[in-house]
């Protein structure tokens, strides 16, 4: 399926040039190499590490002050389903997390022999290939700090593109990219490992906001899904949704949206919601 935002793209410098400053900016310092990345998350981490491993200079500039996005930020409950696809450093990053969890230390509210061990499609814990599918964001994000760390990789972090003026390019390649902060970074090649594909809009990659019609690309679970329940995991009671519970009359609570959700299979201009995540 067609993905509404690709989360990595890599857009090749082919031309080298100079670079001038922005109207209203004044000169900052320039920081070069071969692949620069832009964005903070897994995929940043993983790419940069990667990158690095194969003996490309490489600079991540990360909007995010923390590393590691939604691994970091909450979803420590991996959607690993078949365990035995995942490979490379992602593998890696698992194993490192059952590492983790082999110190007695790691147990802070419970202790090992009281834990469950139960993850998606089978244990959380897999002793035979020394991985752990269910992890505390913190320990997520020390670890990606660790795979920086011991690769060597230069982040800038709280760095945002300037996406009106700061992406330069010449013909269909960029040149450079700027951030507010007036920072300057070229690289030969450019990576976006940004959820919202920020780097790519700015440099007029093509994309596509919402729920894609059935009939663009002639599949079956795009478009609005009206009543189909995949999961079980729903509320077991019912959540009143009006101010005074069960009394449409008082009107909706905050931010709940009382437009009919359209057709089955049909497109829209909808996107997922930002969630805090909190850990229990």
């Amino acid at each position: 399926m067609k993905k509404i935002l690709l989360n990595l793209i890599i857009i090749p410098l082919l031309l080298p040039g100079s670079f001038s400053c922005q109207p209203g900016l004044k000169p900052s310092e320039t920081h070069s190499a071969d692949i620069v990345i832009y964005g903070g998350t897994s995929s940043a981490v993983m790419a940069a590490v990667q990158a690095a491993g194969m003996g490309k200079s490489v600079v991540v500039v990360s909007p995010d002050t923390h590393l590691g996005g939604l691994s970091a930020g909450g979803l420590g409950w991996t959607d690993s389903g078949n365990k035995a696809v995942v490979g490379g450093l992602a593998r890696k990053f698992y194993q490192r997390v059952y590492k983790h969890y082999m110190k007695e230390e790691a147990w802070k509210w419970q202790i090992q022999s009281e834990y469950g061990n139960h993850g998606q499609s089978g244990h959380s814990m897999d002793d035979t290939d020394a991985a752990m599918w269910i992890f505390e964001p913190h320990v997520a994000e020390m670890i990606f700090e660790d795979f920086v760390r011991e690769s060597k990789i230069d982040i800038y972090r709280d760095e945002w593109l300037d996406r009106e003026n700061g992406v330069i390019m010449k013909g269909p390649s960029i040149k450079s990219i700027q951030t507010l902060s007036g920072k300057v970074f070229k690289g030969k090649v450019y990576i976006d490992a940004t959820y919202e594909g920020d780097l790519m809009a700015a440099a007029g990659v093509s994309y596509h906001v919402g729920r894609e019609a059935n009939s663009v690309y002639g599949e079956q679970w795009n478009g609005v899904q009206t009543g189909v329940l995949h999961h079980s995991h729903y509320f077991e009671k019912d959540v009143s949704p009006y101010v005074i519970t069960g009394d449409p009359s008082s009107g909706v609570l905050p931010r709940i949206s009382t437009e009919d959700p359209g057709e089955y299979g049909a497109g829209d201009h909808r996107v997922q919601a930002y969630c805090f995540r909190m850990c229990l």
